[in-house]
């Protein structure tokens, strides 16, 4: 689309190589490895060097990075600019994160109500680093205190060359509904790219958020799991006004077992087959029976087993 970029979302247990590489093929245009701990990969902690594995199919990857030290941090990013290459496309520093054990390590959303260490770890990583670095950012960290405005005006002059918005709260979490004011609020007030994010379900929402904020983009999150075909919907309703891409029953089941696939030939299928556990859940929410199908699909253990449920399924010759 000229003009609008289509981001996938880092997601934790989430947005591994294969979920980027169905995402990628239905049009997210961008994409990140999970959240990345800093400080674990400068301990070169193998389970973490691990999320940042890509597909054959990805040609670049960003990554994400949290963490507090800016030197921890910065040295880092350096660390993976040597190491990956052309492979990376960007560094991308959450900000953003509401998880506790995150919040209160001082990492994440808290830099929210840190500014001054926040600038540090940014301008540390841009000078450390000749990528683009950009910075995944919230609301505020409560309703008392709503900095967006004043905190991506701050990014932007310690070196982000893009800003994502969640238009949420640290409060609250996932609840209640994004403000996509404060989005808005935030592209009127700085000069580089604004990505908005929060509330993207459907093509319309990303329709509506694009038109009503002016943002350069949006960052789908939740909307996606379960359902790349989405990044395809948002380009058509984008570009052509309407949405052609309706996936047929048939077609999300087939979606889902082949990044199921993906999934247990980049890393051993113990371990994809659990992760995909709730990917299936979300492929077949609202089909019919499908609190029966869930019962079953939280039980699988192999890829062959996943492939029985689902087709049987189909066939309607299973017994849930």
């Amino acid at each position: 689309m000229d003009g609008v970029w289509l981001y996938l979302a880092p997601l934790a247990g989430v947005t591994d190589a294969a979920m980027r590489e169905v995402c990628r093929e239905q049009g997210a245009q961008a994409a990140y490895t999970e959240m990345v701990s800093a400080k674990a990969l400068s301990y070169k902690n193998e389970k973490t060097f691990g999320l940042l594995e890509k597909s054959p199919a990805e040609k670049q990857v960003g990554v994400q990075l949290f963490g507090s030290e800016p030197d921890v941090l910065a040295d880092t990013a350096k660390m993976l600019q040597d190491s990956m290459g052309e492979s990376l496309s960007e560094i991308n520093i959450n900000m953003g994160c509401p998880v506790p054990k995150v919040v209160n390590n001082g990492e994440g959303c808290a830099l929210m109500r840190q500014p001054a260490v926040a600038e540090k770890i940014i301008r540390g990583v841009s000078r450390a680093v000749s990528l683009p670095v950009t910075v995944k950012i919230r609301k505020g960290f409560d309703d008392a205190t709503v900095n967006a405005v004043e905190f991506s005006k701050m990014a932007e002059q310690a070196g982000a060359c893009m800003i994502a918005v969640h238009g949420r709260t640290r409060q609250q979490f996932y609840s209640g509904k994004a403000d996509w004011d404060i989005i808005k609020a935030v592209k009127q007030a700085v000069g580089v790219k604004v990505v908005g994010n929060g509330d993207i379900f459907c093509a319309q929402d990303a329709a509506d958020m694009l038109a009503y904020t002016g943002c350069d983009g949006v960052m789908v999150a939740r909307g996606a799991q379960g359902n790349p075909f989405l990044f395809a919907q948002i380009c058509e309703r984008v570009e052509q006004g309407k949405v052609k891409t309706n996936p047929t029953q048939e077609e999300r089941i087939g979606m889902c077992l082949r990044q199921a696939r993906l999934a247990a030939g980049y890393k051993d299928e113990y371990s994809a087959i659990r992760q995909m556990r709730t990917h299936a859940q979300h492929y077949t929410k609202g089909m019919k029976d499908s609190a029966k199908l869930r019962a079953a699909l939280v039980q699988v253990e192999t890829y062959a087993g996943l492939e029985k449920i689902l087709y049987g399924y189909l066939e309607k010759n299973i017994a849930f």
